[in-house]
């Protein structure tokens, strides 16, 4: 085999592969020979059909195979020998074959970057840290008190109002037939447009013990205009029915102000107030802690792109910007306007700008992937367990969601790319020389990006104050003399 480079430029690899046609027939013979031996020909004992009987019939096909595997084996020969790293998927065209003649194909690639890792403790970057202060604590036990909601019967009697809670039976109708599985007796029902119908509050609004009521739902008219092929026609179309509520008002009851005491500790899980003090305190650290965490790595990966500059594989950044832009568009065309008014920027400006954030992503990946390798950080199973367990803790079904993924172990590679990204951000924040800084909440919490504009923004103004004192012939820097 003869392999000749015929371009290296930069990350592009391209090279000329020339595999002597005696190989590719003996190649074609072994494969012939082994075919002899296993099919069945009339007029001939197994494994006796002479070689040239199976050649007239099956070099064809024989020969298609040979090519097809010749032209894999040999490529990752030459990538093998020539130590090279792949980007993407090598792009192969077959240049000159013929019977009894050299094969010859080309292969195309961008190849990974060489990338000096360095000398971690160099990296310098700050921990941002915030304290869970006792007024903080006493604010979070208000907000509770003030989502605990205790009912109790109105006394005197009075019609219902919005806040009010109703205690009903209800007898449910589809379309005229009895729906029991909708139904029920004693069922708390709050007249609250977030939590109920906005309809169903409306024709409740006024009720009093003892009164009957019935509420009528009605689908919405189609829309003229929707695809009645769409998947949430369909689904629309199924939900569309005339609901009826018959609906026997038992009593009405009014929200009591919370006091917060022993009792409303108790009904919060805790033994004591004390308790549930500590346990706001417990959470509050616990979500600090994940919003220090979140900060040091988006820290440690500006630092690491602000300190790690080489050449990316265009291919991969392209591919890269393609999902972002896509999903851009994706989000342009439900919210049913153009690009550049959802983003208020021009497109072009925008495209530029994403592109920017693609190559961004792509050198950090390539670099995390490099450290992580460089250093054997794997990702075990139990990792993949924990990451789910904390995704499950904002779904409404948690531990189904956990059963799900026990059950389904495949499920849990989704969480592996965002762990192998935490666990070398630990690595390399044990590494590198890390500052803890003590902020207010507001600042820990709120978003990185944010704060750019902050600093930009109090930076302009810095300069208008700058220019203003400069046109009245004063400096607006300190006096460095005292």
């Amino acid at each position: 085999m003869q392999v000749t480079e015929t371009l290296a430029e930069g990350l592009r690899r391209e090279l000329k592969v020339t595999v002597p046609a005696a190989d590719l027939e003996a190649d074609i013979e072994g494969r012939l020979d082994e075919l002899r031996k296993t099919i069945t020909i009339k007029g001939f004992r197994p494994g006796k059909v002479p070689l040239s009987i199976v050649r007239s019939r099956f070099q064809p096909r024989v020969m298609g195979e040979v090519l097809q595997q010749t032209v894999e084996t040999r490529s990752r020969e030459v990538i093998e020998e020539r130590q090279l790293r792949p980007a993407t998927q090598p792009e192969i065209a077959i240049t000159a074959f013929d019977e009894g003649k050299d094969l010859e194909f080309t292969m195309g690639m961008e190849i990974l970057p060489s990338i000096e890792l360095g000398d971690f403790s160099e990296l310098e970057v700050t921990r941002l840290k915030a304290e869970v202060g006792d007024d903080a604590v006493e604010d979070a036990l208000g907000r509770l008190a003030e989502a605990d909601k205790v009912f109790e019967a109105v006394e005197p009697a009075r019609p219902a109002a919005e806040g009010d809670q109703l205690l009903v039976d209800i007898a449910v109708e589809v379309d005229g037939k009895p729906a029991p599985e909708r139904s029920g007796e004693d069922l708390p029902l709050e007249l609250d447009t977030e939590a109920l119908i906005p309809e169903m509050t409306e024709q409740l609004v006024g009720a009093q013990a003892g009164e009957e009521r019935e509420v009528t739902l009605t689908p919405p008219a189609p829309d003229p205009e929707e695809d009645g092929e769409s998947e949430d026609r369909h689904e629309a179309e199924a939900a569309d029915a005339t609901t009826v509520f018959k609906i026997a008002v038992k009593e009405v009851r009014e929200r009591q102000p919370v006091t917060v005491d022993e009792a409303f500790a108790e009904r919060r899980g805790a033994e004591n107030l004390d308790a549930l003090r500590g346990m706001i305190r417990e959470q509050m650290q616990e979500q600090y802690e994940q919003a220090s965490q979140a900060r040091l790595k988006r820290s440690m990966l500006d630092v690491l792109d602000e300190h790690y500059r080489f050449e990316v594989p265009p291919g991969m950044v392209e591919r890269e910007f393609e999902a972002v832009w896509q999903q851009i568009e994706n989000d342009a065309k439900r919210a049913e306007t153009d690009i550049a008014t959802a983003l208020d920027q021009p497109e072009e400006e925008a495209r530029e700008e994403f592109r920017q954030i693609a190559e961004r992503r792509v050198r950090l990946g390539l670099l995390i992937a490099e450290i992580g390798g460089a250093n054997e950080i794997t990702v075990e199973q139990e990792d993949l367990l924990r990451a789910a367990m904390m995704s499950a803790r904002g779904h409404p079904e948690p531990q189904r969601l956990l059963e799900y993924y026990r059950g389904q172990p495949q499920a849990l590679e989704q969480f592996r790319p965002s762990v192998f990204e935490d666990k070398v951000i630990a690595f390399l924040a044990e590494l590198a020389t890390v500052t803890d800084e003590v902020v207010d909440v507001e600042t820990l919490l709120r978003d990185p990006d944010e704060d750019e504009e902050h600093s930009h923004a109090e930076s302009a103004e810095a300069d208008e104050e700058e220019a203003a004192a400069a046109d009245k012939g004063e400096s607006a820097a300190p006096d460095k003399s005292d």
